[in-house]
């Protein structure tokens, strides 16, 4: 199989051909954003795989967002469309973990760098999300890091 972007493409393609609108627009957005991500900075370059899921991780991250916003202003045809482009979305990033799964790496990290209060939050912070590899978000892993140092 090639790579992620190759999948994207030709998943476009297939959209496309199959005139699902949604799918299509969605992964436009993706591709452009990708793109984006190729051409800034010094010199355009090809992204590796993970730097592909993390621009797809942060696009999620914003259908989500705006989800929120819009179902709060009372918009649920909008909360609806940018909920559905997230799911799209989500088809191509690694399964998320669950609460147990995070509190286990969490506990894990902060045993092996010895990490015991508040006051090496940032450290610790840092272990923890290099255990947990952009399967979860960050807020959800900083939520747990605080309970965790007490």
């Amino acid at each position: 199989m090639g790579t992620l972007k190759d999948r994207l493409n030709d998943d476009l393609h297939a959209a496309m051909k199959g005139r699902d609108e949604l799918t299509t627009a969605t992964l436009r957005m993706a591709l452009s954003a990708v793109r984006t991500a190729e051409v800034s900075g010094t010199e355009a370059r090809q992204l590796s795989d993970d730097e592909v899921i993390a621009v797809l991780t942060k696009e999620a991250k914003k259908r989500r967002e705006a989800a929120t916003a819009f179902a709060g202003a009372g918009r649920a045809e909008a909360a609806a469309k940018e909920t559905a482009e997230g799911e799209i979305l989500d088809r191509y990033l690694p399964r998320q973990l669950s609460d147990a799964e995070i509190t286990e790496l969490v506990a894990g990290a902060l045993q092996a760098g010895g990490f015991t209060g508040k006051a090496q939050m940032g450290p610790a912070m840092k272990a923890a999300q290099a255990a947990v590899a952009g399967r979860a978000e960050g807020g959800r892993v900083a939520a747990e890091v605080r309970r965790q140092l007490g």
